[in-house]
């Protein structure tokens, strides 16, 4: 319902900007109260659709993270300064074209973060918290902490409390063979690994 609050706990290491994007748009068109929780990471993606809540809850030693595009294995911003560096003759093709790739993803997600931030911080403040998200001056595994998400104008709420993290312990994750990045309860309980032992 139009009247409902919606209350969105995000645990990520980021994704798809396409899915995240279309989350995002969705949640920012709601017309209730939009509340994202990040008991403990929202990277990339993550942060991306945290932009578009009315209110962040982030525990203390929660992170958010920066946007900025990533083509292929490498960042956007990175992939320009590269081709900037050298002269146009030394420059394969290749690097060519990423180069011309990710100069329409770094104006593209700009752009995106601006929509999602500029009505509640205005278009200055809008302006400046979309080209620090998306411009490259960190890694993309750059950690923003609860008091730097604050400084720079996210609408976020410190919160100590244990029942967003006592509710994702509900849901365990199952246990798989490849590498990923889980929502750990303590103390970890005793459960199967991926090959079928049990870890503990």
């Amino acid at each position: 319902s139009e009247n409902t609050p919606i209350d969105l706990i995000i645990h990520t290491p980021g994704g798809l900007l396409l899915a995240a994007e279309q989350i995002a748009r969705a949640l920012k068109r709601h017309p209730s109260k939009v509340t994202v929780v990040v008991p403990h990471y929202a990277m990339s993606g993550g942060t991306l659709i945290a932009l578009a809540a009315d209110e962040i809850l982030m525990d203390r030693h929660a992170v958010l993270g920066p946007v900025d595009p990533q083509i292929g294995r490498f960042p956007a911003a990175s992939i320009l300064k590269t081709v900037e560096a050298k002269p146009i003759k030394d420059v394969d093709d290749e690097t060519l074209i990423l180069a011309d790739v990710s100069k329409k993803a770094l104006k593209q997600t700009r752009n995106l973060v601006f929509e999602l931030v500029s009505e509640r911080l205005g278009e200055e403040k809008g302006g400046e918290l979309a080209t620090t998200l998306t411009d490259g001056r960190w890694t993309h595994d750059y950690p923003i902490t609860v008091d730097e998400a604050a400084s720079l104008g996210l609408p976020v709420v410190p919160n100590d409390h244990d029942t967003f993290c006592n509710l994702m312990s509900l849901y365990p994750q199952a246990a798989s063979a490849r590498p990923s990045v889980q929502y750990v309860p303590a103390p970890y309980p005793n459960r199967p690994s991926a090959n079928g032992r049990r870890d503990g």
